[in-house]
């Protein structure tokens, strides 16, 4: 905790995990604003799921299509939400239609714009804030996920059962997809891919990284590439990425004790090393949750940015069949890396507690 005590119950996790989130708004991410599901509203016509939001005298909308496969159930289904990237759902789309899981691509560049730094503000979530809010574009992502959460449990007609979400997304998304799942504990399966700084990677261990020599993306970098951070985050942080009070295997201890599949790709901008150690000490705040199987980390080379192995199919199914369908039963705890080096005797300076 900040006081410097210890949790040594899993009912502590709580308040130690509000502790953290509110680090990371306050330094990196800028605050997620809550909404009334009275001022969301879902309408669901043919395939298109559209969500309207109110704040104020101000309102919103936009919308998905979902797309069901033809031998779905009748009864409501999961879903997996796909931030835009590609266009498409970048991990092996036959594992969720085989096993009957809905799949929508969510445009998070209409809802927070990704033009570089100046398109800071812009969006349609901006057009409900305003320009100036705090808010970095991942928030504004997040933000928009949710409310198509909201919209689904209000709109029965959709067919999509709300307690069975999951979210993904690459690169960029990917780490957008982290922090949608972060944030929103409805969420029940997180699974960033190849997301690099600012998803997967430890700020601290690509700047290490980089100082050695290293070709990976550190803070200063990613701070002023786009405005997926608040915008002090560069300035404070840049240049003294140790005064930061968190690092990112707690950001995806965000998502704990629910399910988190993280996974990676050999590329050096990535941090190879960085993201595996980050991962690494991640999985252990599910170990001292007691759930050490619902959290993953999957490195593999010897494929294009954000072309998913075949390779990385078999913990995917295991973790839809488990987590977002339900029923699955094969092994979903895992730590593997396609060479890379976790230093835990420096990074890791605490052991998993058992919590009780």
């Amino acid at each position: 905790m900040l006081d410097g005590s210890r949790i040594t119950k899993k009912s502590e996790w709580a308040c130690r995990r509000a502790e953290i989130k509110a680090q990371v708004e306050e330094y990196e991410s800028g605050p997620k604003p809550a909404v009334s599901k009275d001022d969301v509203t879902g309408e669901f016509s043919g395939n298109k799921l559209t969500v309207g939001v109110n704040e104020g005298s101000k309102s919103v909308s936009f919308s998905i299509d979902i797309n069901r496969p033809a031998a779905a159930p009748s009864a409501p289904i999961p879903l997996l939400i796909s931030l835009y990237g590609f266009g498409s759902v970048t991990l092996d789309a036959s594992v969720f239609s085989q096993n009957g899981v809905a799949t929508a691509i969510f445009n998070n560049n209409d809802m927070g714009a990704q033009g570089g730094g100046g398109a800071r503000g812009t969006g349609i979530f901006y057009d409900l804030y305003g320009k100036d809010h705090p808010a970095s574009s991942m928030i504004a992502w997040a933000w928009g996920i949710s409310r198509i959460i909201d919209a689904l449990e209000k709109t029965p007609a959709a067919n999509i059962d709300p307690k069975r979400i999951a979210v993904t997304g690459c690169s960029r998304d990917g780490k957008g997809a982290l922090t949608a799942g972060a944030f929103d504990e409805r969420i029940v399966l997180t699974i960033p891919q190849e997301s690099g700084a600012g998803g997967s990677a430890s700020w601290r261990v690509s700047q290490a990284g980089k100082d050695g020599g290293e070709n990976v993306q550190t803070l200063s970098s990613a701070a002023g590439e786009q405005p997926w951070f608040r915008e002090s985050f560069g300035a404070n942080f840049g240049n003294k990425v140790t005064t930061l009070p968190f690092d990112h295997h707690m950001v995806m201890g965000l998502v704990a004790p629910r399910a988190l599949l993280v996974v990676d790709n050999k590329i050096d901008w990535l941090g190879i090393d960085s993201t595996f150690t980050a991962g690494s000490i991640a999985h252990a705040i599910w170990e001292g949750l007691g759930v050490p199987d619902r959290m993953a980390y999957s490195q593999l080379g010897g494929h294009e940015h954000c072309q998913f192995p075949a390779q990385q199919r078999a913990i995917l199914e295991a973790y839809v069949k488990k987590f977002l369908v339900g029923g699955g039963t094969d092994d979903t705890n895992l730590l593997e890396s396609d060479g890379a080096k976790a230093d835990l005797g420096r990074w890791m300076t605490w052991t998993p507690p058992n919590l009780q």
